[in-house]
């Protein structure tokens, strides 16, 4: 999938390439192509790569016309091969930007360091607050008021890398995890893309300052 290649003074000239990383369905990463195309960012989203070869999102990125690859996590039982078998497949594809969407691996960090200050992720939760798994049970459990979602600077320790954007969710009577997980997933769909543009419309090669945003949540009615 190539954007559209018309010029605009809020973005750097150059087209840069964008690799992102999946697992699964990969929610996130159709926003970001979606968001790609509606907007015309002078990208290409070169490839999407997951390490599990029955990832639904892998049939979308395939459909858009974008390549997609695997690096098989059970071909790889230790971490560091993976890595390294993955960082060969990326390169490849000389990206300028690498963004995590649901790509369910810890990455080592000599992986971490090659790609320092051009990988990013999304992480639901309102960082430093729940970093790691299960973030909507630990919200929860700890009877916050608001939860929400973090993209972030990917660093070699786990989801404290420095925050880019936020969106906010109230945490409502009677939630629970599904409903609480659902809420933030439509504001993950929104933030990550104003992030990635954000950075293309910024100046130079890096990000703004961190600014949190107050995205206005969808409810739905059961």
């Amino acid at each position: 999938m190539q954007a559209p290649k018309r010029s605009s003074s809020r973005y750097n000239a150059r087209m840069k390439n964008i690799v992102i990383l999946i697992s699964g369905r990969g929610s996130n990463m159709q926003a970001l192509v979606r968001a790609a195309i509606a907007e015309q960012w002078p990208v290409r989203i070169v490839a999407v790569i997951s390490n599990r070869a029955d990832a639904e999102g892998l049939q979308f990125a395939s459909q858009q016309g974008i390549a997609t690859a695997v690096v098989a996590s059970l071909e790889h039982p230790v971490r560091a091969d993976f890595d390294a078998a993955l960082q060969g497949v990326i390169d490849g594809f000389a990206p300028d930007l690498v963004l995590l969407a649901g790509f369910m691996r810890i990455l080592t960090a000599p992986f971490v360091e090659h790609y320092a200050g051009r990988m990013l992720n999304i992480h639901p939760s309102l960082l430093p607050n729940f970093p790691g798994l299960h973030t909507h049970r630990q919200a929860l459990a700890s009877g916050v008021l608001e939860h929400g979602a973090t993209v972030h600077f990917v660093t070699a320790e786990l989801d404290h890398g420095p925050a880019v954007a936020q969106a906010v969710v109230p945490v409502l009577p009677g939630d629970t995890e599904a409903t609480l997980a659902a809420r933030v997933l439509v504001q993950e769909h929104l933030l990550y893309p104003r992030a990635i543009r954000a950075l293309l419309e910024a100046p130079s090669s890096t990000l703004p300052n961190p600014v949190r945003v107050d995205t206005q949540p969808i409810i739905t009615q059961e």
